[in-house]
């Protein structure tokens, strides 16, 4: 197979990069340092802890800076991440045109390694950013993963803000119609039937739609699965909407989190169903351009491999 032809990784100096990364580093601090304060603590945050226990990407790692392919980084700092994965001493140009030697992105090694999750991704990605988005779930996946629960299906250690017998109630005078199979799957198993569709991940591609808060949740796992390949701060954008989403996901849950500093998005009222579409719009438009962001590199790393985009 013929390679496209890519332009060589363009240099960047230590000074310059250096303080990316650390730009970076302070950056997902924001969610990352709380994190691991709790964790010494042994306590645990219904909210939060959300973004390191569901999603899988340790904390030390997503302190770590990538420049994404297309990148060479000089200076004998950068030497030290020969010692990470998927990094080699790589040819590049500098501003000049004139041809160096740093450190950057093995692609070969990478797309032998993730080749075909990365079809994959972007398959699912193009997919989802082809579907109208959706506005009518209100939120109801967190109230039907606690209706009627049964022996072993306690979601949180968190009281329900209307109690069990109105939690209850407001699912069954609502229409649920949640199309992501990683909120669905954790439906007790009262509501799953109540559904009006079942998604499983075989039909992931068919379903997912880019109103959904869990798939503009998701935006933050597929950019931390194709590291170190896509920019530091595309990661860190992502985890941003992960978190900003997370916040939402729960104000719009039954749970009663106002002595966390969470006050309630009451979407058992008409007030509360338009507080919580107007933000899903919102995040909706954010997860859009971020979509798009890991497409483009999603294609640019296909081109790179020679393998057409799906």
């Amino acid at each position: 197979m013929t390679l496209a032809v890519v332009p060589p990784p363009v240099a960047l100096a230590t000074d310059e990069w250096t303080a990316r990364a650390s730009a970076h580093r302070e950056r997902v601090d924001r969610w990352v340092a709380p994190h691991l304060e709790r964790r010494r603590q042994g306590r645990s945050h219904p909210v939060l802890d959300f973004l390191f226990t569901y999603y899988s990407e340790p904390p030390g790692r997503l302190r770590r800076w990538h420049p994404g392919a297309g990148v060479v980084l000089m200076g004998a700092a950068a030497r030290e991440r020969l010692a990470w994965p998927r990094y080699a001493e790589v040819d590049g140009v500098d501003a000049d045109g004139r041809p160096v030697r740093g450190v950057g992105l093995d692609l070969p090694a990478f797309l032998d390694r993730r080749g075909e999750g990365l079809r994959v991704i972007a398959d699912l990605l193009r997919a989802t950013a082809g579907r109208p988005a959706q506005f009518g779930c209100f939120g109801l996946h967190e109230w039907a993963m606690v209706y009627r629960p049964e022996p072993g299906e306690v979601r949180h250690a968190v009281p329900l803000r209307l109690g069990q017998d109105g939690t209850d109630a407001v699912v069954e005078a609502a229409r649920l119609q949640c199309t992501h199979v990683d909120a669905y799957r954790f439906f007790s198993r009262r509501s799953a039937p109540l559904n009006a569709l079942r998604p499983t991940r075989g039909t992931q591609r068919d379903l997912e739609q880019p109103g959904c808060l869990h798939a503009g949740m998701d935006l933050f796992k597929w950019a931390y699965k194709l590291s170190p390949a896509v920019p530091g701060e595309l990661l860190a954008d992502c985890l941003d909407l992960a978190g900003d989403i997370r916040e939402l996901d729960m104000r719009a849950s039954p749970y009663d989190l106002g002595e966390l500093g969470y006050p309630p998005v009451a979407i058992e009222t008409a007030e509360g169903k338009a507080e919580y579409v107007t933000a899903q719009r919102a995040f909706a438009a954010r997860g859009a351009v971020l979509r798009q962001r890991l497409l483009d590199e999603c294609d640019r790393l296909l081109a790179t491999a020679g393998a057409p985009s799906p």
